[in-house]
């Protein structure tokens, strides 16, 4: 969408987008990319790095050039603006729609049904040795809801689908939570998913929407779907969880932001309750608000 007064150029009809007083200017700061629709430098990366550090608490690491070109650059097109300058100093002087764009396109959004099987055998355990109580349980990297479905699904086997259980999906991401909300999937794309559970949880599309499924209503019933920054702090949260996905998330922020975001999680987490993080992520510097109970589960202190 544009949320600027420039009308979009297609890349096809523009004239040449780099502007040789600003390729002049911020030639000596790096490299200028050849043979690329729009001037991008060393300079533009670092804007683009505090930026999302500020808005998302996201590294990038020096490695990420490439991929933020590469996404940034629809943006501009969408946008209208003819480079990069132009499209950063137009973002930090209006706080519009357009961040939420641009955080939308720094995202990334690797996830799958039942990732990290290890964690749905715990968590359905954990399920069991409570069956009568009130689940309140957050994942906080929904993205295309992959995830909080596979949550679901383990829950009503663990507890049937009358208990007492209710499911908070977050993301940053409004486009990603817009698909989860819908739960429509490609049926090629359930590689994690058993026959059993794709004929008792998902519906099969007819017709036109043939290769396509749809997760239940009584799946997507129990779910709030919902954008959570999780580096502010004003998550609107009103009772505490019993259990927190919060994983392959942690990976992007530094350890400060790290910190904090656990130290938020631990406050709205009841005490005993377990956290489930990712393969690649470890806590054993905040061994004062967690204490380590499997691979990559952990219990509030």
């Amino acid at each position: 969408m544009a949320h600027t007064t420039s009308a979009p150029v297609s890349a096809r009809s523009a004239p040449s987008r780099v502007d040789p007083a600003y390729a002049a200017a911020e030639a000596p700061s790096g490299p200028l990319a050849q043979g690329r629709e729009f001037v991008w430098t060393n300079a533009d990366f670092a804007r683009v790095q505090a930026l999302i550090y500020q808005r998302a608490g996201i590294s990038l690491h020096d490695g990420k050039h490439a991929m933020v070109y590469s996404r940034l650059s629809r943006r501009l097109r969408d946008t209208g603006h003819t480079s990069f300058h132009e499209y950063l100093s137009w973002l930090e002087n209006h706080d519009g729609p357009e961040w939420q764009e641009f955080v939308n396109a720094l995202t990334t959004n690797l996830t799958a049904f039942f990732r990290e099987q290890h964690h749905f055998e715990i968590f359905a355990s954990h399920l069991r040795s409570k069956p009568s109580a009130n689940w309140k349980v957050w994942c906080n990297a929904a993205s295309t809801g992959e995830e909080p479905y596979s949550i679901v699904m383990t829950a009503f086997e663990a507890l049937g689908a009358n208990a007492s259980f209710k499911l908070t999906a977050s993301d940053i991401d409004s486009r990603v939570l817009a698909t989860a909300a819908q739960g429509v999937y490609r049926l090629d794309g359930l590689k994690g998913v058993s026959p059993e559970r794709l004929q008792k949880f998902f519906l099969r599309g007819k017709g036109g929407n043939a290769g396509m499924v749809r997760a239940k209503p009584e799946l997507r019933r129990v779910i709030d779907f919902m954008s959570v920054n999780l580096i502010r702090d004003d998550w609107p949260f009103k009772e505490p969880f019993d259990v927190v996905f919060c994983r392959n998330v942690m990976i992007y922020f530094d350890a400060p932001t790290q910190r904090k975001v656990l130290e938020r999680i631990h406050r709205v987490l009841k005490p005993g309750g377990m956290l489930f993080v990712g393969h690649a992520e470890n806590f054993s510097e905040s061994r004062d608000l967690f204490t380590l109970r499997g691979k990559t589960v952990y219990e509030r202190r």
